[in-house]
């Protein structure tokens, strides 16, 4: 690792990273490639977790294709030195902002999107102009190998290289001293790697996950809050960073809303959602057993079922959970569903706030009753009358806050992440101003000269 790592370090002190017509030839070459790898890709899913191409497509391909085209469009713009203003102190200089690549970059993803969660992250480290290691989980290996593959058929591993192997290859690779560290997980991983990285005091960005809240008030559209709640729950089985961990329900709709939601459970995937080809499955017999375990921590409502050999949990509803149960202290991460309810907003707001900041937050209601719970709550990000859809928008920063994550990407936010935003002032040396020098003897002259721009230095 420490000779791959070396010859990155060669190959960017080589300075063709830097070349902006370079670095977008080199995102046309990845975005024609991930085109030849489509079905491949589709493929791969449909082995590791059983997920559909038009699941695969909507929740995987296409933000990947939309993010390698955002790039191509805006990066020279993004690219360009800022100018900013410069003080009367320092009349005659300029002062601008030069973004520079940061130099060998490790990017860490997670299973359960496998190809968003490595490859979005990897399109701005490489527009910004960094040699990039991406390290895979190894719990879906037919996505790994395709994705290695897809790499290696565009990129040198001097410039980029895909390791694949277990906890033990990462351990080692988290030895090594890269410019930046990006990892998406969990809570309990990400600390490792802040560790890891407070050996060299690298820049680290942690997308981590948590417990995020959906809130349905007795103002909403009942019938759009089940189908979207319903969507994005169900979405990749649950197994979604971002996906409505639990759900606090106005008394008055809650029976409405259980209703509705079980109807569009059952329309999106039959009767027997085993049988459809779009419910994704659970990723291995671990995570297939912890689910299994969380169930005994409520009353079904609705589903239940699971099939351990297909590795298949059934949608599935609950009430009657305690807040101290393990399943409302782990982050679910499978298509498990409890159920509260509340006569009054401030119920909710109380329970949320009691715990960590979780990644995302759903409310269902009014606008206005939407703005008053974000003024009394935090969160990574919000969606107001919808579930998950705002990691649509590349413009919206993605990312937690306290233990949901640190730091923030999608968009121009990857390139920032990614880049040294470095500070140049280009000094007037027309004149030199004498007051600025030793020994001081006209502190009077110096207090009226600068009066009160004094206060930001």
């Amino acid at each position: 690792m420490k000779e791959i790592i070396e010859r990155q370090r060669l190959f960017f002190e080589g300075g063709a990273t830097r070349c902006l017509s370079w670095r977008i030839e080199k995102l046309r070459q990845f975005k024609k490639a991930v085109s030849v790898y489509e079905e491949r890709i589709y493929e791969a899913l449909w082995k590791d977790l059983h997920k559909s191409a038009y699941e695969t497509y909507l929740t995987e391909v296409s933000l990947l294709l939309q993010e390698i085209e955002v790039y191509i469009r805006r990066l020279k713009r993004w690219a360009r030195p800022e100018r900013v203003g410069t003080p009367l102190t320092l009349f005659g200089s300029k002062s601008r902002i030069v973004k520079e690549p940061l130099g060998v970059v490790l990017i860490m993803s997670p299973w359960n999107y496998p190809v968003q969660l490595l490859l979005v992250p990897f399109v701005g480290a490489l527009a910004a102009g960094n040699c990039v290691v991406l390290k895979p989980s190894p719990y879906v290996p037919h996505v790994a190998a395709v994705m290695e593959e897809l790499i290696a058929s565009v990129f040198d591993p001097e410039h980029v290289i895909l390791l694949q192997g277990d906890r033990g290859v990462l351990n080692q690779l988290l030895e090594e001293r890269f410019d930046a560290l990006f990892f998406t997980g969990s809570p309990e991983q990400g600390k490792a790697v802040m560790q890891a990285a407070a050996r060299y005091l690298t820049p680290v960005t942690l997308e981590l996950g948590g417990k995020s809240p959906c809130i349905v008030d007795k103002k909403a559209d009942i019938e759009l809050a089940a189908r979207r709640i319903a969507w994005g729950k169900c979405l990749n089985a649950g197994q979604t960073c971002i996906a409505p961990d639990y759900l606090w329900v106005h008394t008055d709709v809650k029976q409405k809303l259980i209703e509705r939601m079980i109807w569009n459970i059952r329309r999106f995937y039959g009767e027997r959602p085993f049988g459809s080809r779009d419910y994704p499955r659970i990723v291995n017999k671990a995570a297939f057993d912890r689910l299994c375990t969380l169930l005994k921590d409520g009353d079904i409502l609705f589903g239940g079922e699971y099939d351990r050999e297909n590795l298949y949990m059934a949608p599935t509803l609950l009430e009657n959970v305690k807040e101290e149960t393990s399943l409302m202290q782990q982050e679910i991460f499978g298509p498990l569903l409890p159920i509260f309810e509340f006569q009054q907003l401030e119920e909710a707001i109380r329970y949320i706030n009691r715990h960590e900041k979780p990644l995302a937050l759903y409310y269902f209601g009014t606008v206005a009753d939407a703005d008053s719970v974000m003024a009394a709550t935090s969160s990574g990000g919000v969606c107001v009358n919808d579930t998950i859809m705002h990691i649509v928008n590349e413009k919206l920063p993605f990312g937690g806050v306290g233990n949901s994550g640190m730091g923030r990407y999608h968009g121009k936010e990857s390139f920032s992440v990614f880049s040294n935003r470095r500070s140049v002032l280009y000094a007037a040396t027309a004149w030199d101003i004498p007051l600025r020098y030793p020994p001081y003897r006209a502190l009077k002259i110096l207090k009226k000269m600068l009066g009160f721009r004094a206060v930001g230095w």
